[in-house]
């Protein structure tokens, strides 16, 4: 097989895709356990008046971005930014092509070149050791958040099969209760309209949905409806909390921060613009998008730790897709996960600057995308850090946390990009660039602390760091 090109033909799971039936009974892992945990407190949102004061601002910032009426500071316009969001409702999850024009013009348009969907079934890599990142990475980030679909709309793995012993003690644990939205929102499980298992999405519980038309992915004519009740993809059923679409969005454009160092900023900007289009087309509130984020950071985090219970396994490649299932027979182990971003780095970077016909750093600034002005990239990205949904938590406001003793892991996700810095170094960065503090998700948790992590300013400030030792360097 060419390994330059990596083709996978994938074979559509019809009834997963138009969710008309509940998806396969899947056991729970340790990772899935840890990931349940941390998204967990949203379940308890309904027992407090901080929690439902929470939940009724997600439901108004939802309906005001989707509606466009929010002051958010969008790259686009926001007829554009629907359009965007259109296309973006198709999963590149093979090749992160869809994602890559946050690498800008230069090396966007040469990665899209090679790394392309031919149609819903067809796709190509640039080379066999950046599929196999992609597919491992993806299939653990997807696992983590495919397993709080269900598990958070009726306490079962698929919709029918109850969740594990130690998983619904989640609940008891801290007194939460399933199908949080739904109850909140008048539409519980299996009423007129609602999701039949729980938790249904912002087109079945705002007053008011702004439908329009454009093009998908692939150009051809489409219509916003055709992404939430089908054909092309029917989420009725398909309960909303976490948005799966979202932890795809971050996982990849994190990787692609990862094996493209130059363009790091403006790839997590692209996964915020991401997860915030799943909003922008009415498939999700804005608190799925931040448990979205927290998984794919999470993970990713532990996957560049070589944390055992993260790598050496052998996982599908692509594996289910959340709310688009395709599969393939082909399957991918990594024992060493550094190694295994080293060697997918190397064949990109020597890839692009082929491409570019110059250095990456110098391709990587011919930038006239989008993404070129990086004040409207960090004013973008800030309006997506909390959505401005009020503090749930308010004994986390003023209490101090260092990220390095609480999730020394996190440090890897700018280590692994500026290897000039140290973990401590790293850290250090995070913790004075966190977001702000007590949010629904941020219960004094490990994971909760990843929903606080501001990967776009953290990655300025290490990006700077890192320069400046190259420049005194000898």
């Amino acid at each position: 097989m060419d390994h330059a090109i990596m083709k996978y033909t994938l074979k559509l799971g019809f009834i997963a895709l138009y969710a008309l039936a509940p998806a396969p009974a899947l056991a729970q892992t340790a990772t899935n356990l840890e990931a349940l945990r941390g998204l967990a407190p949203v379940s308890a949102l309904a027992a407090t008046p901080e929690g439902k004061a929470a939940l009724a601002a997600n439901l108004k910032v939802t309906g005001d971005i989707q509606l466009g009426r929010h002051d958010q500071p969008l790259l686009l316009s926001f007829a554009d930014q629907q359009q965007l969001a259109l296309r973006d409702c198709f999963i590149t999850d093979g090749n992160a092509a869809e994602l890559a024009d946050g690498l800008g013009t230069s090396l966007g348009d040469a990665y899209q070149a090679k790394a392309r969907y031919e149609d819903f079934k067809t796709f190509t890599n640039v080379s066999g050791s950046i599929a196999r990142l992609i597919g491992y990475t993806n299939n653990i980030t997807k696992s983590d958040s495919n397993s709080g679909k269900y598990f958070f709309a009726n306490a079962t793995t698929n919709g029918e099969a109850p969740a594990s012993e130690a998983a619904r003690a989640i609940f008891t644990t801290i007194g939460g209760t399933p199908d949080v939205f739904g109850k909140a929102y008048g539409r519980p499980a299996g009423t007129p309209g609602a999701d039949a298992f729980g938790n249904s999405r912002p087109f079945q519980t705002e007053p008011k949905l702004l439908a329009y038309r454009g093009e998908d992915y692939f150009g051809a004519a489409s219509h916003s409806m055709d992404w939430l009740r089908g054909p092309k993809q029917n989420l009725t059923d398909s309960p909303s909390y976490p948005s799966g679409h979202t932890t795809y969005g971050y996982t990849e454009s994190l990787l692609l921060a990862l094996l493209v160092p130059e363009r790091y900023q403006q790839m997590i900007a692209r996964g915020a613009e991401y997860g915030n289009n799943r909003i922008v087309v009415g498939a999700h509130y804005a608190m799925d998008v931040l448990g979205g984020r927290s998984v794919a950071l999470h993970a990713v985090a532990h996957l560049l730790a070589n944390d055992p219970a993260y790598v050496g396994q052998t996982r599908a490649n692509p594996a289910i897709v959340n709310e688009m299932s395709r599969t393939t027979n082909d399957a991918v182990t990594i024992t060493d996960y550094p190694e295994a971003l080293k060697a997918a780095r190397a064949d990109l970077q020597a890839f692009l600057s082929e491409r570019c016909g110059d250095t990456v750093t110098a391709c990587a600034a011919a930038d006239r995308s989008r993404f070129k002005d990086s004040a409207a990239n960090a004013a973008m990205y800030a309006s997506t850090q909390t959505y401005g949904l009020p503090v749930v938590h308010p004994a986390r406001s003023n209490m101090a946390v260092d990220v390095g003793k609480a999730a020394p892991e996190a440090g890897y996700l700018l280590t692994a990009a500026f290897p000039a810095l140290t973990l401590a170094e790293a850290n250090d960065i995070l913790t004075s660039t966190l977001g702000p503090a007590g949010g629904f998700l941020d219960d004094g948790s490990a994971f909760g602390l990843y929903s606080r992590l501001d990967l776009y300013t953290a990655g300025g400030k290490a990006a700077s760091l890192a320069a400046s030792r190259r420049a005194a360097a000898p």
